[in-house]
């Protein structure tokens, strides 16, 4: 038999407290309303009052639940609760004590204003006998953890807007965290040595330095949700110099909705200090090319096709189809999205984008509207001692899926590519930059909005260098990098997806579009960062090992061919080519078809001549046997 739940011992308290203050409220309101001996006169009203209100009172607090809460997180909403609950005890309160009254069970009379007397009186002592509740928890709890708790860590806050005064809102709320916020410092003039939540700023963020040598600081929170890499980086630079802990607020795609809390601070990842403020979406133009559309994503079990699902699904299409190889990564993909959106229609597809039949049958049977093709093969190394598979997945797969959207009469089309489809030496690359042919040249013939969007490294996707750094630092090193000044354009997995949003709503056909990705960033410098941010330092905790360049391998990759121009376009961050080279219809489909045949044959030295001779720059034959844990 379950147990009845028993009265919280605070809230017994509270009871008392309120029955005590209701019987003082009276006699007040009686002392303020008569004066002399009238006020004894009066007497035997008050003490009606005072019985009929111990019994009214109690019994409609306890209705609006002001003995079911915890008063040392009382807010502005509650102090409305005990409005609304004192007001309707008054009333009860009224309309009893005048029945009793026109029964002649009272004399003498009532005045009329000792009623709203005690409500106003009870209103302030009521209410403040709760929030005394909750400066006493607060005061005791702070004073409690600074004399008798030796891990109390103090805390300097960046940034006093929002963000932070819900950070030290929620340190001063919770004890138990040991968290004490000595400060804040914020670039804003206007709240200079102003207090928030008693905080001081004690200045601005080009003071960090002086402030850590001038007070006791054990850790700082960087509470900018917003905040660009330069940021970052800067105060993380300096508490590193002086040897103090920093963490940061999590992103602004994980603050949607409010939900702040310190308990959700997370160490500062190596895409903190990579991150640019978020590319701005047309959300116009976006809503439009999505909203009460028929959506289908293939890959949508990979990490970007994944975050596509989630972004599409905002924009409330009629219909969200995600297909995938993977029964698991489908299945979880689902999940997600229904859990979040559990209104939208989502139809998980398994099918493999090699099979044609397979896929003309879903394009026949659903009808998208909106096609994005994440599906593809992208690690190099493996596609390297793989070649047969990466023709068949990233070529024939591609040409397969644009064949039945040209059948199917897809109304627009995405493809995903990458910058190392640019003048490329590995068979991924090769063979990404050949799916990029198939889509162009299906736009010009069908006359489709067929478009491609190439970016470089993705950072936090499966197989990219964050988690592969982080393996090998878990395993106490070393990590592997083929040169100290291999260099690449990195970005995260929302600004890629904006892109590839913002690239199928402005596409008219046959584009290739690409992100302004800013300056190409050293791997060596993303491992180093990445040490120092798990606690260690590099060279002497974990080792950082140069396996050496293969032949033929780039420093740095490129997002168009030497001499080739780019464009603006109407979102200030996306570029368009000026022009882009492919094979003609006819000899694309025969290379493409010889292709195929080599690659069932295993003739893998015949179709590494084939890649080279039909990619414009290519170089595909100077790539050696891959290192499978070198960063490339």
């Amino acid at each position: 038999m379950p147990t009845k739940p028993r009265l919280n011992i605070n809230n017994r308290f509270v009871l008392v407290g309120d029955l005590l203050l209701t019987i003082a409220t009276i006699f007040i309101s009686f002392a303020l309303r008569l004066e002399g001996s009238f006020f004894f006169f009066y007497l035997p009203v008050a003490y009606w009052m005072i019985g009929i209100s111990l019994v009214v009172k109690p019994i409609i607090y306890s209705f609006f639940g002001l003995y079911r809460r915890l008063w040392a997180y009382a807010s502005t909403r509650e102090l409305i609760l005990i409005s609304y609950a004192v007001t309707i005890a008054s009333g009860v309160l009224a309309v009893i004590t005048i029945f009793f009254y026109s029964l002649r069970l009272i004399q003498p009379g009532l005045p009329r204003s000792i009623i709203i007397i005690d409500w106003l009186l009870s209103i302030i002592a009521i209410g403040g006998f709760r929030l005394a509740l909750r400066l006493i928890s607060e005061t005791r709890g702070s004073v409690t953890r600074i004399m008798h708790n030796d891990s109390v860590k103090y805390v300097l806050v960046i940034g006093a807007g929002d963000a932070g005064a819900l950070v030290v809102r929620e340190m001063q709320k919770n004890p138990q965290l040991n968290l004490l916020p000595i400060g804040y410092l914020d670039d804003d003039p206007d709240k200079q040595k102003q207090h928030i939540h008693g905080v001081r700023v004690v200045g601005t963020l080009a003071d960090l330095g002086r402030v850590l040598n001038t007070h006791h600081v054990d850790e700082v929170i960087i509470a900018i949700p917003s905040a660009g890499g330069n940021i970052v980086r800067q105060v993380s630079d300096i508490c590193r110099l002086k040897g103090v802990a920093f963490r940061t607020m999590p992103g602004i795609f994980e603050l949607i909705g409010g939900n702040v809390s310190v308990n959700r601070l997370r160490e500062v990842d190596i895409t903190d200090l990579l991150r640019r403020q978020p590319a701005r979406l047309d959300i116009g133009l976006v809503g439009d090319s999505l909203r009460d559309k028929r959506v289908l994503v293939t890959g949508a079990g990979g990490s970007i096709g994944r975050e596509l699902c989630r972004q599409i699904a905002h924009w409330q299409p009629a219909e969200l189809d995600i297909l995938g190889h993977g029964e698991n990564s489908i299945f979880e993909t689902l999940l997600e999205l229904l859990d979040d959106n559990p209104t939208l229609s989502i139809r998980p597809i398994i099918a493999d984008i090699r099979d044609l039949p397979r896929l003309q049958n879903v394009f026949e049977s659903l009808h998208p509207q909106v096609v994005f093709h994440a599906a593809a093969h992208k690690h190099v190394p493996m596609m390297e001692a793989n070649i047969e598979d990466a023709i068949t997945n990233n070529i024939i797969g591609t040409r397969n899926v644009v064949d039945a959207a040209v059948a199917s009469k897809v109304d627009r089309l995405v493809m995903i590519s990458t910058d190392k489809a640019i003048r490329p030496i590995s068979v991924m690359g090769a063979t990404k930059r050949m799916a990029e042919m198939v889509v162009l040249e299906a736009a010009q013939r069908s006359g489709c909005a067929f478009s491609v969007v190439r970016f470089g490294n993705v950072l936090g996707s499966r197989g990219s260098v964050v988690p592969l750094f982080k393996n090998q630092i878990a395993k106490g090193g070393p990590i592997t990098i083929t040169h100290p000044e291999m260099m690449r354009y990195f970005m995260t997995i929302p600004e890629a997806v904006h892109l590839v949003l913002q690239a199928a709503a402005m596409g008219k056909g046959g584009e290739v579009f690409l992100l302004n990705m800013g300056k190409p960033i050293r791997i060596l410098d993303l491992a180093e960062d990445l040490i120092r941010l798990s606690g260690l330092e590099p060279g002497k905790d974990i080792e950082i090992i140069f396996t050496g360049i293969r032949p033929g391998e780039k420093l740095s990759e490129d997002l168009w061919e030497e001499g080739v121009h780019y464009q603006p376009t109407a979102h200030e961050e996306v570029f368009r080519l000026a022009e882009e080279e492919y094979l003609m219809n006819n000899s694309l489909s025969a290379t493409i078809d010889q292709l195929h045949t080599l690659a069932q044959s295993g003739d893998t030295t015949t179709i590494l001549d084939l890649l080279d001779s039909a990619i414009p720059s290519a170089n595909v034959r100077v790539m050696s046997s891959p290192d499978m844990t070198s960063v490339v």
